[in-house]
C-alpha cells in the first residue's frame, strides 16, 4: 500500500513539473469539468449525505453542493482576474525598476477533509488548489463512507490520477505513509485540534506549509439591548443545523442576566417551530456521525439544568436540541468543543464578567455578538480575538466568499474561501526588473564618502 501510494506521488511530482497545469485555460477548464461532474451527480450527493448525517436537500445545498458550487463559480468569474501580476511600486534607492508580485503554483498538495460536511470541506479546498495550479492528492473522512464513495467517483471519472489523487482509508495509517515518505508542498487539513497538532507535527518534519482549519469553543453573547426574537431564531438555526456538528455552531450562548428568561422562552418557541414536537421525526433535523460521537456528547446532558429536549436514542444516532444552564465554568461541557445540540446557557451582568468566561478557551474559531449598540459591538469585537465573527447573526459568515475564513492560536491557522483559497495555494514570487540604460556609478564600490547621499537616499 504504501509503495503504491508513494509511486503514484511521484508521478504526480512529474505530472506538476511538467507545467500543464500553470496557464489560465488549464486551470479552468479543470473547474468547469468538476462542476459539471458534481452537478451530474447532485442525487446521488443527496442520497450519501442523507445516509452519513441525515440531511435534507435543502440543508445540502445551502451548506455542501450548492455551498461549493457558489465558491466554485465565484472562481470561475475571477480567476483571470487573480492570476494577473500584481504591480507595486518601487522605492527611490531602486527606481527606475520595476516590481510585480506573480502568483506560482506551489505544486503538490494535500487536503484531508473532515465527516460533518464531509463534500463541502473537502471539495471548497480542491477548487481553490485547482485554480492555483497544482496536483491534489485528496483524502476523505472514512466516517462518512456514502458521500467519500460518491466524491471518489467523481474525481476519478473525470480527473487522471497523477493530478487529481483521491486516496481513501484509515486516516490515520494513509496519512502518515503520505506525509513521511513524500514531501507535500502544502498540506490543508480541516478536523479537530487534536489531529491537527499531529498533521502539523508531521509537516514540520519536511517544512512543509500547512493551513489548519480546526475548533473551539466560539461564544454567543446576547446582550441587554439585543433584539431578542431575532437572536433566538438565528441561534436556534444555527446551533442544530447538522445536529449541532459544525464548527462554527455557537458552542454556548452569555446571555445578560435582564434578557435571560426572554431568551429561553424564545429559543423554546424556534426549536419547537423549526423541528416539531419530535425533532426525530423531522425530515430538517440530522443525526449524530457514529457512536462514539453519540457517547461523548450524551455525558454533557446531565452537566446543567435540563431547560429543553434531553431525549436520545443511540440506535437511531438521535439527539434531542437541548438546552441546559447552572452550569458550572470547570465543567467539562464548558471546556470541550460540544460539536453536538446541546447548548448551555450562561448569564452575565457585566462585560467583564462574560469576558472572564471567554477568556478560558481563547482564540474561538468564532465569536457572535447579538446587540443593536454599535459602541458596544465595537467594544465586543475588540474585546474578544477570534477566527471570525458575527454580529446579530452566528455562522453565516463563512458563506460569503469576500471573507476569508480560518481560526487563530488553537482553532486553527491560515484562511482560505473565494480569492483566499486561490491565495492558500498560491506562492507570491516577488520580482524586480531593473533596466540596463541607467546604471550610476554611486551604488557601486568604493563607497567611501558617499554616506551623506546614501542617507538621503535611503530613508
Amino acid at each position: 500500500m504504501s509503495h503504491d501510494i508513494l509511486m503514484q506521488l511521484a508521478a504526480m511530482r512529474r505530472y506538476f513539473e511538467s507545467g500543464v497545469t500553470k496557464p489560465y485555460a488549464f486551470r479552468k477548464q479543470q473547474l468547469l469539468a468538476l462542476k459539471n461532474a458534481v452537478i451530474a451527480h447532485e442525487e446521488e450527493i443527496y442520497a450519501a449525505l442523507l445516509a452519513d448525517l441525515k440531511k435534507s436537500k435543502e440543508e445540502c445545498w445551502v451548506t455542501e453542493n450548492g455551498f461549493f458550487l457558489a465558491e466554485l463559480n465565484d472562481a470561475l468569474r475571477n480567476l483571470k482576474h487573480w492570476m494577473e501580476p500584481e504591480s507595486v511600486s518601487t522605492n527611490l534607492l531602486n527606481l527606475p525598476s520595476s516590481s510585480r508580485v506573480l502568483r506560482e503554483p506551489l505544486g503538490v498538495v494535500l487536503a484531508i477533509g473532515p465527516w460533518n460536511y464531509p463534500f463541502q470541506l473537502l471539495f471548497t479546498p480542491l477548487l481553490g488548489a485547482i485554480a492555483a495550479g497544482n496536483c491534489v492528492v485528496l483524502k476523505p473522512s472514512e466516517f462518512a463512507p456514502a458521500t467519500a464513495a460518491v466524491m471518489q467517483k467523481i474525481i476519478e471519472s473525470t480527473f487522471p490520477k497523477e493530478y487529481i489523487l483521491y486516496v481513501s482509508g484509515d486516516g490515520a495509517t494513509v496519512i502518515p505513509e503520505m506525509m513521511n515518505g513524500f514531501a507535500f508542498d502544502h498540506v490543508f487539513y480541516t478536523g479537530s485540534t487534536a489531529v491537527g497538532k499531529i498533521i502539523y507535527k508531521m509537516a514540520a518534519e519536511k517544512l512543509v506549509p500547512v493551513t489548519l482549519e480546526l475548533g473551539g469553543k466560539s461564544p454567543c453573547v446576547v446582550e441587554a439591548d439585543a433584539n431578542i426574537a431575532i437572536a433566538a431564531k438565528r441561534i436556534v438555526m444555527t446551533k442544530f443545523s447538522n445536529a449541532g456538528q459544525m464548527c462554527v455552531a455557537p458552542d454556548y450562548v452569555l446571555v445578560h442576566t435582564s434578557k435571560k428568561e426572554a431568551l429561553i422562552a424564545e429559543i423554546k418557541k424556534r426549536i419547537h417551530q423549526f423541528f416539531g414536537d419530535d425533532a426525530q421525526a423531522c425530515e430538517n433535523y440530522g443525526k449524530i456521525i457514529n457512536t462514539k460521537q453519540f457517547d461523548r456528547i450524551v455525558q454533557y446532558i446531565p452537566q446543567g439544568n435540563l431547560l429543553q429536549g434531553g431525549r436520545y436514542n443511540r440506535e437511531t444516532l438521535f439527539i434531542e436540541p437541548t438546552i441546559i444552564d447552572g452550569v458550572g465554568i470547570d465543567a467539562a461541557v464548558m471546556k470541550e468543543e460540544i460539536f453536538g445540540p446541546v447548548l448551555p446557557l450562561l448569564s452575565f451582568t457585566t462585560m467583564e464578567e462574560a469576558k472572564t468566561i471567554i477568556a478560558q478557551n481563547p482564540n474561538p474559531l468564532a465569536f457572535y455578538v447579538f446587540t443593536s449598540d454599535s459602541g458596544k459591538e465595537q467594544q465586543w469585537l475588540d474585546a474578544v480575538p477570534s477566527g471570525g465573527a458575527c454580529v446579530n447573526n452566528a455562522s453565516w459568515h463563512l458563506t460569503n466568499p469576500g471573507l476569508p475564513f480560518g481560526g487563530r492560536g488553537f482553532s486553527g491557522m491560515g484562511d482560505y474561501h473565494g480569492k483566499s483559497s486561490f491565495d492558500t495555494f498560491s506562492h507570491r514570487k516577488s520580482v524586480m526588473k531593473t533596466p540596463t540604460w541607467f546604471d550610476p556609478a554611486l551604488k557601486y564600490p568604493p563607497l567611501k564618502g558617499k554616506l551623506g547621499i546614501f542617507k538621503w537616499i535611503i530613508r
